[in-house]
């Protein structure tokens, strides 16, 4: 039985990191990427994109 494994997808825009998270969790990609920005600028935007340059420097790429 094969786990699932968070990495970047092929479907990006920038790195893949909504892409591989939305793969991840099994929701559609647009959705993730709307999430993902509206928390980051509720944050008042820098640990959004600090998370978000971190995750696209550790995750593997998608083979």
């Amino acid at each position: 039985m094969e786990g699932k494994v968070l990495k970047k997808s092929k479907n990006k825009i920038f790195c893949g990191v909504c892409g591989g998270l939305a793969e991840y969790l099994g929701v559609d990609y647009t959705i993730m990427r709307l999430i993902y920005a509206v928390l980051s600028i509720c944050s008042a935007a820098f640990p959004g994109l600090l998370i978000y340059l971190i995750l696209a420097l550790l995750m593997p790429e998608d083979q």
